[in-house]
């Protein structure tokens, strides 16, 4: 399939682990850095360009911890070199502030990070010190990706843009659908408020939900010129309901039909390219 002439080019991002759910969860959730290694060339042969990882305590329990991020990454490229893009999560989960967060993403200077708009910028008095971030961020080839949680975070950010507190004249972005709705049960049309008339548009938007209609989810934002983000981080469930026995399934449940649709998926190396003339 010719790139050049697909309907659409999108990346498929893995979420394995979060910072929630642990073995009672699922046996094959990987917590540890040989687990993850080995999730990420499982999911890397399924067609996954970048994973993003969450790095966890003894005891299971959510950290931000810049050694646990370092272990990590090496023991990802030690198993499939630069063919993925190691992203970390700068996720709170309520144990950190945002300065903690922002400290911890300069301790490990990964390749990329997701940064959640609410939880680093709760109110204005915030901005400042995250538009520093960013700044650093460009500076040191750190590659970001905001998460929003529902549209009018994506109206927030695009003020901030205006206001040239996003030192980028774009920035990638992630829809999470679902997040707030009953039993975090995610629906395709949860996706539409992002995309309706008056929203801002950025060029290279993401999708993630939760539940077993995720690959529906993902498939519509692909669709429709999105990328996509699966993983037992939101979802441990096949399409039909039944458990997936590893991340890889629900990276091969959303390739497949896809490139029966004329969209093709981008390697690692593709996508990086992609999101450095972004962050340029």
């Amino acid at each position: 399939m010719n790139a050049e002439t697909a309907l659409n080019s999108i990346a498929i991002a893995v979420a394995p682990n979060g910072g929630r759910r642990t073995k009672v969860d699922h046996p094959a959730i990987p917590l540890t850095p040989a687990e993850l290694a080995r999730t990420a060339a499982e999911c890397l042969e399924a067609g996954a360009a970048m994973i993003h990882v969450h790095v966890r305590k003894p005891d299971g329990s959510h950290l931000l911890d810049a050694d646990a991020y370092h272990a990590v990454i090496a023991a990802i490229e030690a198993e499939v070199g630069d063919r993925m893009i190691v992203q970390i999560t700068s996720e709170a989960l309520g144990l950190y502030r945002p300065a903690e967060q922002i400290a911890v993403v300069k301790a490990v200077k990964p390749e990329a990070v997701s940064l959640a708009l609410r939880e680093l910028v709760p109110d204005e008095t915030y901005e400042s010190e995250f538009a520093g971030l960013l700044s650093w961020m460009k500076r040191e080839r750190v590659l970001p990706q905001i998460i929003l949680y529902d549209p009018a975070e994506a109206l927030r950010l695009a003020d901030m843009m205006r206001r040239e507190l996003i030192p980028w004249n774009d920035i990638p972005t992630l829809f999470v659908l679902g997040r707030y709705t009953v039993n975090q049960l995610s629906h395709p049309q949860e996706l539409l408020p992002f995309l309706a008339a008056n929203m801002p548009r950025f060029a290279h938007w993401s999708v993630c939900a939760f539940g077993r209609h995720e690959a529906a989810c993902v498939a519509a934002g692909a669709l429709l010129g999105g990328n996509v983000r699966v993983g037992f981080e939101n979802n441990m469930s096949l399409p039909n309901g039944t458990p997936a026995q590893a991340n890889a399934d629900l990276v091969s449940i959303v390739r497949t039909p896809l490139s029966r649709f004329d969209i093709v998926t981008q390697t690692g190396e593709e996508l990086r390219e992609r999101l450095h003339r972004i962050s340029s």
